[in-house]
């Protein structure tokens, strides 16, 4: 069995020496750690003051053409000819199908020459009238013949008219077998091709021709959403212009007008939908998208605006700021927040202005403990800094704290 040996009283010596060199060092690591490098430290602080901020709302809406004209023929023929490129851009006016016409040219012929023959004879009883009428004068007639004259000649400017009119009915039925666009815009796809027989006022369209410049957009808004609104906007300034932004995130870059607001609520849905108007020169817009509308319908003026980095939320979820109050000392404070606007809070309650709220260096910054205040952007960032909203992490990660 091995025997324990004496220690050398020399060597116990080391020992304890180097036991409390090693406590020493790990109470002034602690104490170090304990105490910012150059007393308090740095935070970056904003000056709380008022500002003017914009009532914007985000509401759901859909595209329309400004004007729809839906094409059918108005006479029954068959389609000769169709005279459009599908998909491209057509003015009024312009022929879009060409229909059978030979029953129509004739027709139209047969009503003039009727017209021409009614006309011969009106000629025919003018001259008798005018010369039975002298020959009365002159007693050598009876009233009553001349008084037939004169009659034949009221029948014969009477069918002239009838004959007129139905020429001008051919010329109509004539023209009505050549179909044009009622309005200018883009033509969609044609439903029928060369040879197909279309009839009079058909349920089917033909073809549909969209105006879409300018754009419309109806905005459907609930009818509590528009008393709140009314509420919000009172004493305040703004304006019908919108801007709209696109499925796919991006915002349209022309500004749009409100032109119509609905003057009833919608018993099914109690919604009232608003109507604006939005140029289209680029066609970039399309019937048929579904966008947000942002409205800026007024503006708080007055008001207090913080940086959204400068407000946390407690672990109840309450809104909270670090204020460096007097002596430098933080203090903790409790935030009544309204809304977002932009990449601030707007607060109503818990900030007065004149306030220096904390922004950066918000990990070194402690209740009740000292600071030192710079500009915000100004303070050295130090390596563990978060925004303010992050959890905050153990002193003992927080290097540099």
């Amino acid at each position: 069995m091995r025997k324990n040996l004496p220690l050398h009283p020399f060597a116990l010596g080391a020992v304890a020496a180097s036991l409390l060199l090693l406590a020493g060092c790990q109470k002034s690591d602690a104490d170090q750690a304990a105490k910012p490098k150059g007393g308090a430290p740095e935070v970056g602080v904003v000056s709380v003051s008022t500002a003017d901020a914009p009532l914007e709302l985000a509401l759901p809406g859909r595209l329309s053409a400004s004007q729809v004209a839906e094409i059918r023929p108005q006479v029954t023929g068959v389609v000769t000819k169709r005279l459009f490129t599908e998909g491209a851009t057509v003015r009024a006016g312009q022929p879009l199908y060409q229909l059978d016409d030979a029953s129509f040219e004739a027709e139209r012929a047969r009503t003039a020459a009727a017209l021409q023959k009614t006309e011969a004879q009106l000629a025919a009883a003018r001259t008798k009238a005018g010369r039975d009428a002298e020959l009365l004068k002159a007693d050598a007639i009876s009233r009553q013949t001349a008084d037939d004259s004169a009659a034949a000649l009221r029948q014969a400017e009477a069918d002239v008219a009838v004959a007129r009119a139905a020429l001008d009915a051919a010329k109509v039925q004539l023209a009505r077998a050549r179909i044009t666009a009622p309005i200018g815009g883009r033509v969609d796809i044609s439903a029928v091709t060369a040879g197909a027989l279309v009839t009079a006022n058909q349920t089917t369209a033909l073809t549909t021709v969209q105006q879409l410049d300018p754009m419309q957009v109806d905005i459907v808004q609930s009818s509590a959403e528009l008393l709140a609104l009314r509420r919000q906007l009172e004493g305040k300034s703004g304006n019908s212009q919108i801007r709209l932004q696109l499925e796919d995130g991006s915002t349209y870059p022309l500004p749009g007008q409100l032109t119509v607001s609905g003057v009833s609520v919608d018993r099914g849905t109690g919604a009232v939908t608003l109507r604006a108007s939005v140029p289209n020169p680029k066609g970039q817009l399309l019937p048929g998208m579904v966008v947000t509308a942002r409205l800026l319908a007024g503006v708080d003026q007055g008001v207090i605006l913080v940086p959204q980095q400068g407000v946390s939320r407690s672990p109840t979820g309450d809104a909270t700021a670090l204020v460096v109050g007097e002596g430098n000392k933080v203090e903790r404070r409790r935030l009544k927040l309204e809304r977002a606007v932009g990449n601030q809070w707007l607060v109503t309650d818990g900030l007065k202005v004149g306030d220096k709220l904390i922004v950066e260096g918000l990990q070194r910054a402690r209740p009740n403990q000292p600071v030192t205040p710079v500009p915000a952007g100004s303070a050295p960032k130090k390596k563990g800094d978060k925004p303010a909203g992050a959890a905050s992490a153990p002193a003992s990660q927080a290097k540099g704290s």
